[in-house]
């Protein structure tokens, strides 16, 4: 790749020492550049006006203004891709909120050397990302409204008719935000929702719990053997594979270690291949926002199987490519907005639950 082609990377954080390791491994990458390196957020300003970088690298934990605060004032005025780097204290997922596209675990002596690719694969995918400016707004995150307890499902009591339906989704970059809300406009009394985002392990675990204080649904990280239940949606715990299967006409999860598939664990195809094998016509697959192809192929299978399938759209994608990797696969029965999703899932299950009133 030529230097000017090359993807200009600025390191914030404010050890002197992180940031000399992180640029020197990011450094030995072809394909980037670190431009520069900031002790802090005031600093970082400096640098962004003199620089001009395409991603930032940032540290949440900052003497003065901490690295969330920062990314607010930034997402606003200036948005520049920006990958977090996070202990698993959950302070990541404000900074996805704050306007953040990734984060990576901060490393230890062992883990270095995986933290380097990680990061640099990240930063990759964060020059592609589009974002836009977050203005500053209320909360809606606490969705306790009662008007919004109030769905098709309740108000016709038509949910139990059938209690084959599955729904299916798997994300990537830009996805910790996606998921978070599309599940927060879904209905109590849906169906059960598994779900696979690209996430290291324990902060898979946050992230369900986030989701659960955030959203109507109960939401909690898969475990191996339990039984899936409507109202609820489970998060493919990192570094699992984690699927369904059918025991005593009842769906249940599988978790356990195994192989990367389609360069991840947990794997969006994994996920959608065991609920296309599982609940067959039955399943809808959801495919979000993310850098790569995995989930492709397993959407494909869902639809095969006689499922229903959805792929988010280029314009509201903050990196469009696994989507586009579905649809290019033929994998994808509708494409649409990502704040159309939930309603484009309410339609497709009530269609479904008058056909079966209308074989009773």
């Amino acid at each position: 790749m030529e230097d000017n082609k090359k993807i200009k990377v600025l390191v914030i954080d404010d050890s002197s020492m992180f940031r000399r390791i992180v640029a020197k491994y990011l450094q030995e990458d072809p394909e980037l550049e670190v431009v520069g390196t900031a002790k802090d957020s005031y600093d970082a300003r400096d640098k962004i006006i003199q620089f001009r970088p395409d991603v930032l690298t940032l540290d949440i934990e900052m003497p003065g203004m901490n690295g969330i605060e920062f990314l607010k004032i930034i997402m606003n005025q200036h948005p520049i891709p920006t990958i977090v780097i996070s202990g698993a204290d959950g302070r990541c997922f404000e900074a996805i909120s704050a306007g953040a596209v990734g984060f990576v675990e901060k490393p230890n002596a062992n883990t270095m050397n995986d933290f380097s690719n990680d990061l640099a694969s990240k930063i990759k995918e964060a020059s592609i990302a589009k974002l836009e400016k977050k203005y500053s707004k209320t909360n809606s995150s606490q969705v306790n409204h009662s008007a919004q307890k109030k769905s098709i499902f309740n108000n016709e009591n038509i949910r139990r008719k059938n209690d084959k339906d599955i729904i299916a989704i798997g994300a990537s970059m830009g996805g910790v935000e996606a998921i978070s809300k599309l599940l927060r406009q879904l209905p109590l009394g849906l169906p059960p929702i598994v779900i696979t985002q690209h996430m290291p392990p324990v902060f898979t675990q946050r992230y369900a719990e986030r989701l659960n204080k955030e959203c109507l649904i109960n939401v909690s990280e898969g475990k191996d053997g339990e039984e899936i239940l409507s109202g609820h949606a489970y998060i493919a715990p990192g570094a699992l594979q984690m699927g369904i299967a059918k025991k005593n006409n009842k769906y249940v999860l599988e978790v356990k270690e195994g192989e990367k598939i389609s360069g991840h664990c947990p794997s969006v195809d994994y996920l959608f291949e065991s609920v296309a094998k599982a609940a067959k016509e039955n399943a809808i697959g959801v495919i979000l926002t993310g850098m790569g192809s995995d989930g492709a192929k397993g959407l494909l299978d869902i639809k095969k199987a006689g499922g229903y399938t959805v792929g988010q759209n280029r314009h509201s994608c903050v990196v469009y490519g696994m989507p586009m990797a579905a649809k290019n696969f033929g994998a994808v029965s509708k494409e649409t907005s990502l704040e159309m999703i939930p309603n484009v899932i309410l339609n497709q299950l009530k269609k479904r639950q008058l056909t079966v009133k209308s074989k009773d």
